[in-house]
């Protein structure tokens, strides 16, 4: 009997794992609903409205003074809300480092983003200026404690794990983005039954994800621990600088930098591709709000079931390689959509499926593969240089898509150019020897990677 309750150091380890795993979990499931019922479906529709109500007859809006094309707008904000986050990350990634204190920092960025979600409930009229600002805000916020929350993942899960537990932690996000997408389906389409204004409906469903967001990170602020920060020499750098003398140390790991190149490339293309098709779906092909969110929500359906299988065959093929994979089928995917037909929602569903296949799957992994090139000890601000790369360059798909709109008054030619960053981004992840790589960061090389 007393086998069964004296439990093993290790046991107790994993136990203390698992618990954290969970937690860690649930702050997937709060954010995700931002980026889905937000930023995918209804502010970029939402926010271009209310800046084509304020346009003047060439349909331009003059935000401080600068002509900016409507349409445009929020592309541009976007990459202002990017190039924010660059700033900010390597200031509280080494105030991470620093005090060992994560979670405090993660709470604080939490909970701004969240606020300003909630605030976008004021957008009415021709608010577009503060619809702008509380996008900027938002987007940041979610970038720092993405950040911070990403490099708790080589604390809370063994290198064995890492693919599962990433893996989870993206289908549970998409499966709370589909579940707040179902209700904000029903409170949209059913607007009148309500006794609410379109409008109105759509600022409730922005409000509504701020609410949730900040609701269920209390789960994994009680959950994750922090650890105590190792001891610093006096002097050591902060802010800046700490990225710097990152960058340094990484300059000894050229093949973590060689990796860090290529999701910086291909995870633009990812991103854009996110914030923008409900544009594309609005603007150019003519689809209703209600098909934008039928569309997401299986997006969001598709993308649990491929992040899952994805991890699957991860474990059967190596994480490189089911990237490499799923770096095609987003490239073939994207540019069949330059060729959809305007008005022909059942052909926006089928690329909308293709999207949700490889989504979660190919976030997921390159999550899991870069925590494998992450020195122990280094953590923080590894994962601060890797959401640097995250968001780094995530302003120039924006404004790309922006530019090229705002030359060609297409939004066709718009996705068209996106394609890109996926075959480039493929060619350089190719190049990169990730065995090689995990061996020369001090980590021990899985059977399957």
């Amino acid at each position: 009997m007393g086998n069964d309750t004296v439990r093993s150091p290790a046991a107790d380890e994993a136990a203390r794992r698992r618990y954290e795993q969970r937690g860690w979990y649930v702050y997937d499931w709060a954010c995700s609903v931002y980026s889905t019922s937000v930023l995918t479906v209804f502010l970029g529709p939402y926010l271009t409205s209310v800046a084509e109500a304020a346009a003047d007859t060439d349909g331009f809006v003059h935000p401080f003074g600068i002509p900016v094309r409507a349409g445009s707008f929020f592309a541009y904000a976007v990459s202002l809300s990017v190039i924010l986050a660059v700033l900010a990350m390597p200031l509280v990634g080494a105030a991470a480092d620093r005090t060992g204190r994560k979670k405090p920092l993660l709470a604080a960025a939490a909970y701004t983003g969240a606020a300003a979600t909630a605030c976008m409930f004021l957008l009415d009229g021709e608010r577009y200026l503060l619809g702008g600002a509380l996008l900027i805000v938002a987007n940041a916020a979610q970038s720092v404690a993405m950040m911070l929350y990403n490099s708790y993942l080589p604390q809370i899960a063994t290198p064995q794990e890492r693919d599962a537990v990433s893996s989870r932690g993206w289908a549970l996000g998409y499966a709370a983005g589909a579940l707040v997408l179902v209700a904000n389906l029903v409170l949209y389409t059913a607007h009148d039954a309500f006794g609410l204004s379109e409008g109105m409906a759509v600022r409730i469903c922005l409000a509504s994800a701020g609410l949730w967001w900040g609701a269920f990170t209390l789960v994994p602020l009680r959950r994750l621990r922090d650890r105590r920060a190792p001891a610093r020499e006096a002097g050591t750098p902060t802010g800046f600088r700490q990225l710097a003398t990152t960058l340094r140390d990484m300059r000894r790991r050229p093949l973590t930098l060689a990796f860090l190149l290529a999701y910086l490339v291909y995870n633009d293309g990812i991103q854009t591709v996110i914030s923008q098709a409900s544009v594309y779906g609005s603007k150019e092909l003519g689809l209703g709000q209600a098909t934008l969110i039928v569309a997401v929500l299986l997006v969001q359906v598709l993308a649990v079931v491929g992040a899952l299988a994805l991890g699957r065959l991860a474990r059967i093929h190596g994480a490189k390689r089911t990237i490499l994979g799923s770096l095609v089928a987003w490239t073939v995917t994207l540019a069949a959509g330059y060729f959809l037909p305007a008005g022909e929602p059942v052909w926006f569903f089928v690329l909308a499926a293709g999207i949700g296949l490889v989504l979660g799957g190919s976030q997921a992994l390159s999550r899991s593969l870069f925590s494998h090139l992450v020195p122990p000890g280094k953590e923080a601000e590894y994962f601060s240089a890797y959401e640097l790369s995250d968001r780094g360059m995530s302003w120039l798909g924006p404004l790309l898509f922006g530019l090229t709109y705002q030359i060609t008054g297409s939004y066709r030619d718009a996705i068209l150019s996106l394609v890109a960053f996926f075959i480039l981004g493929f060619a350089l992840l190719a190049r990169v020897p990730v065995r090689r790589a995990i061996a020369a960061a001090g980590n021990p090389v899985p059977e399957r990677i």
